[in-house]
């Protein structure tokens, strides 16, 4: 596969305007279907889309048509990028696109890349696949694919609410949501902040887990940075649910942002609402010490900690540390989690402290019972 270069010095400014003329920045939802347990050509191709100014949803590994169609509806995404090891073209395309269809997604298109015999080429354009990828194929190519399926936002007839509310997103987060458009805000709407590499994405995954398990439907909203330079953004954060095992209890939605511009969260929070959810969760972006817009949108804030993250001084004048109604000391396995603690309780005035491993699953039922339990 040809790649660019991504060190040229001029590519950046080219990069700027590369997605100038389009409607919105495109969105492509990137997933391998099947047991193909590669991704470091999946992983490659996604930062190369993301430097050329394109929205990028990982959906990870082994994903099935039906995960990966619930992705694409719920993400709204200009278009489905996936592959599968060779041998299996002919069984999964066809049902990723019967259940775009089945989730009231027709229109999705969907491009399909891999080993595919020629043979094999008209029976997959046939059945509706708009575009067929070798190896071999220059990501320049790609990235003008991806580019050629963006059309400009406009209210979504679907059978399915999910797609609706997910088209409804589109709308306020690109500012042009119609007037008059109902909005109910949900009963319990909580915002996940705290550190890059703190695990909050794994604990908003296993927060979600437990709802389902409860008999209950969540709604996630995720931020995730937006190149300044590029207006790139990879919106990996879905990745950390198990959508296999959720299926559509789980509505979640990733928006790429610069800094903490929420401005569109409010009518966000309020669709979702209106939608049906009573349940909001919302991630912030990776955030420091003076990363505190969140407090302003959501009813209650969980800080999330790790130890090694500073000493006493950097606690204290850590300023996101200020709006949490509670703290969440993760990572808990960890060495050092003791001291973490022990300085969290010198200013945590009173507010609960939680210790998680989100990766075990230990601590979410106290989590989700301190955070969202009626």
């Amino acid at each position: 596969m040809s790649v660019p270069s991504l060190q040229d010095p001029t590519s950046a400014i080219e990069k700027r305007d590369r997605c100038g003329d389009l409607p919105h920045r495109p969105r492509v939802l990137l997933g391998k279907m099947g047991l193909d347990g590669h991704d470091r050509g999946v992983k490659l191709i996604a930062r190369v889309l993301r430097d050329a100014g394109v929205h990028v949803i990982y959906s990870g590994l082994w994903q099935t048509p039906r995960s990966l169609a619930i992705g694409a509806r719920d993400e709204d995404a200009d278009v489905i990028a996936c592959s599968m090891m060779s041998n299996s073209h002919l069984v999964l395309v066809p049902k990723l696109l019967d259940e775009c269809r089945a989730l009231g997604r027709p229109d999705m298109p969907v491009n399909v890349g891999g080993i595919i015999p020629q043979e094999d080429v008209p029976t997959l354009l046939s059945a509706g696949v708009r575009r067929i990828y070798h190896t071999g194929t220059g990501m320049e190519e790609i990235v003008q694919s991806v580019r050629e399926c963006v059309r400009a936002y406009a209210p979504l007839q679907s059978p399915s609410t999910n797609a609706v509310l997910a088209r409804q997103i589109s709308l306020a987060h690109a500012g042009s949501l119609p007037a008059g458009t109902t909005l109910r805000r949900p009963a319990r709407v909580v915002g996940i902040t705290g550190s890059p590499g703190a695990g909050k994405s794994t604990l908003v995954a296993a927060l979600a887990a437990e709802a389902v398990r409860r008999g209950e439907c969540v709604a996630v909203v995720a931020f995730d940075p937006m190149s300044p330079i590029t207006g790139g953004a990879l919106l990996g954060d879905r990745l950390r649910v198990d959508f296999n095992a959720v299926d559509e209890k789980v509505f979640y939605r990733s928006l790429a942002i610069v800094g903490e511009d929420y401005r569109s969260l409010p009518q966000i929070t309020g669709l979702i609402g209106a939608a049906g959810f009573d349940t909001l969760i919302v991630e912030t972006v990776g955030a420091g010490q003076n990363d505190v817009a969140i407090r302003e949108h959501v009813d209650r804030t969980a800080v999330v900690v790790v130890p090694g993250m500073g000493d006493a001084v950097q606690m204290d004048k850590a300023g996101i540390l200020e709006i949490a109604d509670l703290f969440v000391a993760n990572k808990a396995d960890h060495a050092g989690e003791a001291k973490l603690v022990r300085e969290l309780l010198d200013i945590a005035s009173g507010r609960r402290i939680l210790e998680t491993i989100a990766t075990q699953g230990k601590g979410i039922v106290e989590l989700y019972e301190a955070l969202l339990a009626a």
